[in-house]
């Protein structure tokens, strides 16, 4: 088929997608979370990565209002041109200091960080080793990079052993709280096989709020999010100094775009500061009791009710909105088909009232089988 106009192509693309169920359209929520207004109607999300609620602590949006009233609501541009302010700076020694690595550099989001990482440490002489179940970010890190890049099964290290073995000069890329799934790489084991071949370590910790902890190693570069954990925004890339140098060179993700905001950035620092004091083991602990309650060993917050076909996971989904809860059908072709499932994630800020409803909503779809899986 051929079309005169983009605007007709668009149109027939579109049609494709209705056909096929799979049109998405953009709710609109009211209010702070987990507790919203959707169509007039009260929700409590349960859909939100926002996992210690610190998007809405006090000390968080105060200090945000801070920085809004000092330098404004723009950086002005990318702080190779213009510079940055004393807070970017301020929190890349606090990033770095928490994930115990020499330097740290902003980004203005975690999507832009991996590509700026990937792109620089990749090139025609490297082979990247990418996780299948990486995050989409990576995945097109990885494309931009110039690099040989290879597929290893999902936390398959036999696999990835075998890659690694024919490779001349490797990097290996994983998310260490898989998006989709919520379950980890033994980042452990992968850290001794990465060590035993040469090869570099990057580790995209942007879900890792309940661990795993990464171990110690001078090859390794760990990405990270203030989105989620921090409830703010932007990206950050933490490892060895002379890493961190050359990615401020030549990262075009980093170069050639505004810094971000000082607001959010004032707000990330105090987040983070607010999980590395006694409150927030406490949040950290009230996270990990709510995961416990909803499936007993979990190792995080995103927790996975694969019910396999996608009407089903809709079906189930709008079940769900008309008690209260907002809790997304997630189906191809963010996952595989026959894995539409909801997608539960849990937060600090929910109640245990929240959670009790949340229970008796999957009992009353008799979605426990599945959650239990």
């Amino acid at each position: 088929m051929t079309w005169t106009t983009w605007t007709e192509w668009a149109a027939t693309e579109a049609a494709g997608l209705r056909t096929a169920g799979r049109w998405r359209t953009i709710r609109t929520l009211d209010g702070r979370g987990p507790a919203f207004t959707l169509d007039g109607r009260p929700v409590v999300s349960f859909a939100s990565n926002d996992y210690l609620g610190l998007s809405q602590h006090p000390a968080v949006v105060a200090d945000a209002h801070q920085a809004l009233e000092r330098y404004g609501t723009g950086a002005g541009s990318a702080r190779l041109i213009v510079g940055g302010r004393p807070v970017h700076a301020e929190l890349e020694d606090d990033l770095a200091a928490w994930k115990g690595q020499q330097r740290a550099l902003l980004f203005p989001t975690g999507f832009a960080a991996n590509l700026g990482v990937l792109s620089v440490l990749g090139g025609p002489d490297v082979t990247i080793c990418s996780d299948e179940l990486n995050h989409a970010s990576i995945i097109d890190g990885c494309r931009l990079s110039r690099a040989t890049v290879e597929i290893y099964r999902h936390r398959d290290l036999d696999h990835l052993a075998v890659l690694l073995a024919r490779a001349t000069r490797a990097l290996v890329v994983t998310d260490t709280v898989f998006s989709m799934d919520g379950d980890v790489a033994d980042l452990d084991l992968l850290a001794e096989l990465c060590a035993a071949h040469g090869a570099m370590l990057v580790l995209d910790e942007a879900h890792a709020v309940l661990g795993p902890e990464a171990p110690a190693s001078s090859e390794m570069v760990r990405v990270g999010t203030l989105s989620k954990t921090l409830g703010a925004l932007g990206g950050f890339v933490a490892g060895p100094a002379a890493l961190i140098e050359l990615i401020l060179n030549r990262a075009r993700p980093f170069i050639f775009t505004t810094a971000s905001t000082p607001a959010d950035t004032a707000a990330a620092r105090t987040a983070l500061g607010v999980l590395r004091s006694p409150e927030g083991e406490v949040l950290v602990a009230r996270l990990r009791a709510h995961v416990a309650r909803v499936r007993a060993g979990h190792p995080s917050p995103i927790v996975p009710v694969v019910l396999g076909e996608e009407q089903r996971a809709l079906d189930a989904a709008e079940a769900l909105l008309e008690v209260g809860l907002l809790v997304p059908a997630i189906r191809p072709p963010t996952v595989p088909a026959g894995t539409s499932r909801l997608r539960i994630t849990l937060s600090a800020a929910h109640t245990d009232a929240d959670i009790d409803r949340l229970l008796a909503g999957l009992n009353t779809l008799g979605a426990f089988d599945a959650l239990d899986a």
